[in-house]
């Protein structure tokens, strides 16, 4: 055996060492700078480079001689292993880490130094991205109005005033749903705005936080896929075919069954009283625990308008900024006053801040003239504020960490090139498969946006036109969302988490169900969909699986408690 193993390893290594020839030979054409660069441009080349196949097969392969396991399968184990790590510890901030720390160790071919590296060099530039560092401050900035008004007693005076007009704990559920999909300019603000204003008038009714945390998070989302005036519809237009940007995302919004029929979910299971999964134990448990309305109230003298005057000049000087950022008020513009266009092209990130800097100065102006609050306690709100955003910022700093590994491991050109491939035979079944494939990527991302920003391209590539085409671009959005509405790493979950003041795995565990139950249904009416190809069939007919069932799910419980 000696003797054999002696003869073996020396071909063993002629083997490796010419098949690394070959496959340097191959891709000799492509330098790393220039496949980096090429990768990084996926999106455009993939319908625009008539040699595509060839040139995205030598850029993998020149990548893979840095990064071995580039583009591969082992490219989306790092968000995995923080996703079950998180669910089965209830350890959050472990989890993603280990994630971080096993994808850099992928990232760095099992160089223990070099992923410690990679791990902080990634924290560092996601942490000094001008966009995240905006969506950073306008949390705290949210965490400092909540603060103040809470000291002023808005939330207190809203809560009794609520009281008197809410009867219902349905009535709550509803409200809090309504209010969720008036407020679809952007999911961020919708997260962190709906909470602080709706908690008080579910704290009254005990209503969970999860599930708070769940209707807050299934109507941010959600709601804004299907708003043509909000900052995901800008996303999508960006990313679609010249000129038919946002005329495809209106087109597109009967088809998006996951975004419709979860906000049915949340209407019907609101009226019906209908909790399952894990979210009937958290409902049992809120139930059973005094009311926590008055919890944050002390000896104040706030109103109703201490709550509802900031929270409206929060929306409007966000709005007002964020098309300010978009050139609405320059006269030197393309976008002066254009408004859908100074919206498409706005900076989100910085004008949520600029909004919310001015809902902090007037909710200045309005208390401490009238002495509801003392300066002291104006100034404490400021720590206070950053004190109750701290999880939420961990949470997202790991998350783009970990989101940002994962990119770098080619996860999203792995799944680009599984749809790729499934789209030259399966043209029926491609809506369907579509959305499990954007659902999948979305959640171990933790980002829809870079979801459907891969995936359109290739959409739009394999189907130029036809109604096939909007119903596949609908599917690729619903999937994103679906993804994104289910994974602990992603934003919009966080700040769900952050704006109902829950527990993140605790929300991340009572979703799931109530998500997995829609995304059932939406796969089955994208099935449908590839075959049927007209609105008028496949939405009544999801429509009516959606009620169909919640019916049976309210039925199979009834039977087990009766």
């Amino acid at each position: 055996m000696k003797t054999i193993s002696r003869l073996l390893a020396p071909l063993l290594i002629l083997a490796v060492v010419f098949g690394a020839m070959t496959l340097t030979a191959g891709a000799a054409e492509l330098s790393g700078e220039d496949a980096a660069a090429y990768l990084d441009d996926y999106a455009s080349n993939v319908g625009s480079d008539p040699d595509f196949d060839a040139n995205i097969t030598a850029a993998i392969t020149v990548t893979r001689s840095s990064v071995g396991l580039y583009a591969t399968i082992a490219s989306l184990l790092p968000p995995i292993i923080a996703i079950v790590l998180a669910l089965l510890t209830k350890e959050v901030y472990s989890s993603l880490f280990v994630g971080i720390l096993s994808g850099a160790l992928i990232y760095s071919n099992g160089n223990v130094w070099n992923m410690v590296l990679t791990t902080f060099d990634t924290m560092i530039g996601k942490i000094c991205d001008s966009w995240n560092v905006g969506i950073l401050i306008f949390l705290v900035m949210l965490g400092i109005m909540v603060s103040l008004v809470n000291k002023a007693g808005g939330s207190a005076a809203y809560g009794r005033w609520a009281s008197q007009r809410i009867k219902t704990k349905a009535g709550a559920l509803v409200s809090t749903s309504i209010l969720g999909m008036v407020i679809f300019i952007d999911d961020y603000f919708n997260c962190l705005t709906v909470g602080s204003v709706m908690r008080p008038v579910t704290d009254k009714f005990k209503v969970s936080r999860e599930k708070l945390a769940y209707i807050i998070d299934a109507t941010a989302a959600p709601v804004c896929i299907i708003a043509p005036i909000s900052s995901w519809a800008a996303a999508v237009s960006s990313i679609a075919p010249e000129g038919e940007g946002l005329s495809l995302f209106i087109r597109s919004i009967p088809y998006n069954l996951y975004a419709l029929l979860t906000l049915l979910c949340v209407i019907v299971t609101s009226v019906m009283g209908l909790d399952f999964g894990k979210m009937r134990s958290s409902e049992l448990a809120a139930a059973s625990k005094e009311s926590r309305e008055n919890e944050a109230s002390g000896e104040t003298t706030g109103t109703v308008l201490d709550l509802l005057l900031p929270i409206v000049v929060l929306i409007i000087s966000c709005v007002t900024a964020m098309i300010y950022t978009g050139g609405f008020f320059d006269a030197e513009s393309g976008c002066y006053h254009n408004f859908v266009d100074a919206f498409a092209g706005c900076d989100a990130s910085q004008g949520l801040v600029l909004g919310a800097f001015v809902a902090i100065a007037v909710t200045m102006l309005l208390y401490l003239p009238r002495r509801v609050i003392t300066f002291t306690q104006f100034t404490d709100s400021f720590v206070d504020g950053f004190k109750a955003m701290v999880p939420a910022i961990l949470i997202l700093i790991f998350a783009w960490t970990l989101s940002g590994i994962t990119n770098m491991l080619g996860a999203k050109i792995y799944v680009a090139e599984l749809v790729r491939g499934a789209a030259s035979g399966l043209a029926n079944l491609l809506p369907a498969i579509i959305f499990v494939i954007g659902a999948g990527l979305a959640f171990s991302t933790g980002t829809s946006w870079g979801t459907f920003g891969v995936l359109l391209p290739i959409v739009c590539a394999v189907f130029p036109s036809g109604e096939l085409m909007v119903i596949s671009v609908s599917a690729c959005l619903a999937g994103a969302v679906c993804g994104d509405h289910c994974s602990p790493i992603s934003d919009t979950t966080i700040m769900a988490s952050a704006g109902a003041d829950c527990n993140h795995i605790g929300h991340v565990s009572t979703q799931l169900p109530y998500a997995l139950t829609v995304a059932g249904v939406s796969f089955l009416g994208y099935l449908l969909a590839g075959f049927v190809q007209t609105v008028w069939i496949v939405l009544p007919a999801a429509v009516l699986m959606m009620l169909a069932t919640l019916l049976v799910i309210r039925a199979a419980q009834k039977k087990r408690s009766g």
